[in-house]
């Protein structure tokens, strides 16, 4: 471990430092054996356009985590600024059962949920996995695309709380 690690407070100040950092939420969903799961995420980063490949990072005690290792691959939906019903049902253990019977879904090609009011929805492959303490970096080359609401405006996440997207 690195000596930044080992000081006190820096998991905290990293954390607080962290909440200042705004980012689009995404609704990660797969499925394995038509048994479709999804998680909210903020940690989705493109990492190259040739291959076009994109990096989702899931927790390791998230229900997730096996689902995507188990099906090989995942889908990232970009959650519009009205999503706000979905990340509370899919942040939420208690409305589990409730997550696939809201809203209007679409599957692609491999079975993963396709939410119909994303703003764009990125079908991947899991192509690599790397582990990272409690997480792992499942990297995935896109496989398609589609833009169910493009027209929407995104749902952001700043500080603990959700934000729109507000003109300059």
């Amino acid at each position: 471990m690195t000596d930044s690690l080992l000081m006190p407070g820096i998991a905290d100040a990293y954390r607080g430092g962290m909440r200042q950092l705004a980012a689009g939420v995404c609704l990660i969903t797969s499925a394995d054996q038509q048994q479709p799961g999804g998680m909210i995420a903020t940690a989705v980063t493109s990492v190259s356009a040739e291959p076009p490949t994109l990096l989702v990072c899931v927790n390791r005690n998230a229900s997730m985590f096996e689902l995507i290792q188990r099906s090989s691959h995942f889908c990232v939906n970009v959650l519009a600024a009205d999503a706000l019903g979905l990340v509370d049902i899919f942040s939420t253990a208690a409305r589990r059962a409730e997550r696939f019977a809201t809203g209007e879904w679409h599957q692609d090609a491999e079975g993963s949920p396709v939410a119909a009011d994303a703003l764009v929805a990125f079908s991947c492959k899991l192509i690599n996995t790397v582990d990272w303490h409690t997480h792992a970096i499942f990297l995935g080359e896109v496989t398609h695309v589609a833009h169910p609401n493009s027209d929407g405006q995104p749902l952001l996440y700043h500080d603990r709380a959700f934000h729109q997207l507000s003109a300059l």
